[in-house]
């Protein structure tokens, strides 16, 4: 499997709770209605938490600030990815999700790349 890891930070406009209620409310339906054309087989979500406890493991790090959330997708193989690509509608399709990232993400500080997961425990 190949995953796509999006480290998110929102607008300097929203509040969290604004970013994580588009991000699952709005885009998640978004995502999910282009998956089968983009080849998308898994999408998830990681929320951040606010809670006390963050500023204290930051701290003790020396670690910069959290995001507000991750965002993972994954596709079966570098093949299935590139062959995606090629379904009619894909180009609409990821301008449609980029489009829309554009109103809740601020994409200049949201690094993403791609990546293969070694599984450790578990």
């Amino acid at each position: 499997m190949i995953k796509l890891t999006f480290c998110l930070h929102r607008l300097p406009s929203l509040s969290r709770e604004e970013f994580q209620r588009y991000w699952r409310e709005e885009h998640a339906p978004l995502v999910s209605s282009h998956a089968e054309t983009l080849g998308i087989r898994r999408y998830v979500q990681t929320h951040a938490e606010t809670h006390e406890m963050n500023d204290g493991i930051r701290a003790s790090r020396d670690a910069p600030e959290m995001y507000d959330g991750i965002a993972e997708l994954w596709w079966e193989s570098w093949d299935a990815f590139f062959a995606a690509g090629e379904n009619p509608g894909a180009e609409a399709a990821g301008a449609a999700l980029l489009e829309d990232e554009r109103k809740f993400i601020d994409l200049s500080r949201s690094p993403l790349w791609f990546n293969e997961e070694h599984v450790i425990v578990g």
